[in-house]
């Protein structure tokens, strides 16, 4: 496992409206042209997968979260253990590191809830004061999709909530603020930004939260992506301005943001038409959101695009998947991409990680 490169995606099952039923998993493949391996062994029975993260000082431990809590393998997916988490049927859709202590991580989940443990995810401790104000009822639980820790001040927690805005904790989890005010503003104020999907409010679009990170080269400053485009915060989230990501992307639509690990400037978004479309980019930011340019060349994604990463210890290995199951992937800093589908009948996808 230490010399070979290795990319996971997975995703969940689905069913449509009209009866079609889709599967999901979680799946392994070697850098090169090895088919997928449908990871099973010590998982949930038709596991579902809708975060994959590496942890960030030990190789080959990797967390995902799954439909039954979150699941640790410690040798690279080849075995894996379920890890002491108080519920048993959450859905887990997040999972975060403490910048400087990862042994203190946190978890979201749907049903909203909000997960923190001490001890490298052996055991965690639900944040009962964690409560979603349910701002927009939808026809799915509200769902703890994003978690981000301010890498200068670590107490200073952030939570996106889909769809419900925005959380914020002061104190490392303990207590929290609703920062969604702002948000439904926003909406209010600017025709553009009113979106109305069902829901029964045009603030929709700007509480359809998918993802919150915080750069080191920025501390104070939380970059938010909702359904809207790419909004940041430099206050605490007291109010939230557009970077206005259209000025480079016709695609807006913002599924997944990411800070690189290894240069604090450059971030990565994976910019769609809308939730459920047929078309996806990802684009590059290196100065810290003010300008972008599309980093996938020559791909041809052909569903929103889901999930980003980059290899921890290459910045030039970045992949990226759709929701349709197609997973993009590059060894030379964008410049080559590979292209590999995930099985026959995985459709709904989430999430990517390399290794």
């Amino acid at each position: 496992m230490h010399s070979t490169r290795h990319v996971f995606a997975g995703g969940a099952h689905f069913k449509t409206s009209n009866g079609l039923k889709y599967r999901g998993g979680l799946f392994r493949k070697a850098v090169g042209d090895d088919p997928w391996e449908a990871l099973t062994r010590d998982l949930p029975d038709q596991v579902e997968a809708r975060v994959i993260r590496i942890h960030p000082r030990q190789r080959n431990v990797i967390y995902v979260g799954t439909q039954d809590g979150p699941y640790r393998s410690l040798d690279g997916g080849n075995r894996w253990e379920r890890l002491a988490f108080p519920e048993r049927n959450a859905v887990i859709w997040s999972i975060e590191f403490h910048p400087t202590r990862p042994e203190v991580m946190y978890a979201g989940t749907a049903p909203f809830g909000l997960y923190r443990s001490v001890d490298g995810g052996d055991h965690w401790t639900k944040l009962e004061s964690a409560i979603s104000m349910e701002h927009c009822p939808m026809a799915f639980p509200t769902r703890a999709i994003g978690i981000a820790v301010d890498p200068a001040r670590p107490d200073d927690l952030y939570a996106a909530l889909e769809v419900s805005g925005v959380m914020l904790s002061r104190d490392g989890g303990d207590t929290w603020q609703d920062l969604s005010e702002p948000l439904i503003k926003l909406s209010e104020d600017h025709a553009h930004l009113k979106s109305r999907i069902q829901a029964d409010t045009d603030a929709s679009g700007m509480l359809d939260s998918h993802a919150i990170v915080i750069s080191p080269a920025r501390p104070g400053r939380a970059f938010l992506a909702v359904r809207m485009g790419i909004f940041v915060s430099d206050d605490l989230g007291a109010s939230w301005h557009d970077i206005e990501v259209g000025r480079f992307s016709p695609l807006t639509y913002c599924r997944a943001v990411m800070v690189s690990p290894h240069d604090p400037n450059t971030l990565f978004a994976g910019l769609s038409p809308a939730s459920r479309s047929h078309d996806g980019s990802l684009y590059r930011s290196t100065d810290l959101g003010e300008t972008w340019q599309r980093y996938d060349r020559g791909v041809h994604p052909k569903a929103t695009m889901m999930g980003i990463a980059q290899h921890l210890a290459d910045p030039a290995h970045v992949c990226c998947i759709s929701r349709c199951g197609q997973v993009f992937n590059t060894m030379d800093d964008g410049k080559t991409w590979s292209e590999w589908k995930l099985p026959e009948g995985v459709e709904d996808t989430y999430a990517v990680a390399c290794l």
